[in-house]
């Protein structure tokens, strides 16, 4: 004969259909609980370092898939938060709730980092040219919408025109196999999402190959629950472990969309991107600029210690008369060694007019000889 009280870490004022939080007989109801905690604690997080992060980002080409990161955090939070409507007993609103919102979550992460990997592409077609911030977010939202609009059309036709007769809730009596067939856009999506990562690893390969992990664990994961789901339970006689399949496959997910993408794209976000480097100009390495050059000659030259700036930059004042010279100086002597470009090159109607000037001054300034 069944109990009838409450069990072992329930007290007795706990609905029955809370059961599964709080008995302790039942290890995977505490253990998914607590798992989908910590992973609402951690997405939460992650979501406020994003958005402290984002006025440190340098890396123009890393702006536009700042919002696509936030729209994981925010729909991978959900997702733990959707855990606790496994866990709970079956009623009308919790049933509603999982048939509504597994898709629509799961589709809301695959389409941003379905997205994100586009948006790697382009920028591998259109060499390093940045496209619009909107653009992915606003492809993201429109591939989410697809799915919202599904799973709407498939709630209401299956609950609330043609419910199952007789069944009092009609959300909690629908057949494993209608929920499995409503999924199949997300699959689809899932798919894009591995096809996309794949296709971008010639550009960042580590944006890329954290998609595509992420892509193909995720895989794995939905095969084995769809597995469980459908046969795996039957076979094994114990269909009651379907809620809890669902529960951890949930779990599972949101912790590999923070571990393998979440986290490392927030890591990558303030850092130097190896994947891209800035293009260098040609003239860059032609025409040096003029300080570093003239400062590296200054630290290579000869002189005493208190020797100044003047001294050291004849070659900018060739053209000052100098009437204190008794000899004319070649226009060339002061030659430091810098490049054509960076040093004063006076020219050819400079140095006529700088001869003129000497001949003048020789001529006025003629000295006083003895008559023999």
């Amino acid at each position: 004969m069944a109990s009838t009280g409450p069990p072992k870490g329930c007290g007795p004022s706990i609905g029955s259909i809370y059961y599964n939080l709080c008995d302790l007989t039942l290890a995977w109801g505490v253990a998914v609980e607590t798992a989908a905690a910590a992973g609402v604690l951690t997405s939460f997080v992650l979501f406020v370092v994003l958005m402290a992060c984002l006025p440190l980002v340098t890396d123009k080409t890393r702006k536009g898939t700042v919002g696509l990161q936030a729209g994981v955090l925010v729909f991978t939070m959900g997702l733990f938060g959707l855990a606790f409507a496994f866990v709970v007993g079956p009623y009308s609103a919790s049933c509603a709730a999982r048939r509504f919102l597994f898709g629509v979550l799961f589709a809301g992460c695959l389409a941003c980092m379905l997205a994100h990997g586009l948006w790697l592409t382009i920028l591998r077609r259109r060499r390093g040219r940045t496209p619009r911030s909107w653009a992915p977010c606003l492809g993201a939202l429109a591939v989410w919408l697809v799915e919202v609009i599904i799973n709407a059309e498939w709630l209401l036709i299956t609950v609330v025109r043609y419910p199952p007769a007789g069944a009092p809730e009609p959300a909690c009596h629908l057949a494993n196999v209608d929920f499995v067939m409503a999924l199949i856009y997300v699959m689809v999506i899932l798919f894009a999402t591995v096809v996309a990562a794949a296709c971008s690893l010639t550009r960042r390969r580590r944006d890329g190959a954290f998609i595509l992990g992420t892509g193909l664990l995720t895989s794995a994961i939905w095969a084995a629950w769809i597995g469980m789901y459908l046969a795996g339970n039957r076979a094994l006689g114990d269909a009651s472990w379907d809620d809890p399949t669902l529960a951890v496959a949930v779990v599972s997910n949101g912790w590999v969309f923070l571990l393998l993408y979440a986290v490392p794209e927030i890591c990558l976000l303030t850092g130097r991107d190896p994947d891209l480097e800035p293009p260098h100009h040609a003239a860059d390495h032609i025409y040096p600029a003029r300080g570093l050059v003239y400062d590296e000659h200054r630290k290579e030259a000869a002189g005493p210690p208190h020797q100044t700036l003047y001294m050291e930059n004849k070659a900018f004042t060739m053209e000052e008369p100098q009437a204190a010279a008794s000899k004319p100086v070649s226009p060339y002597g002061a030659y430091n060694g810098q490049l054509r470009s960076c040093v004063y090159q006076p020219t050819e109607l400079a140095l006529i007019a700088k001869g003129l000037t000497k001949m003048d001054q020789d001529t006025m300034m003629r000295r006083a000889s003895t008559c023999s």
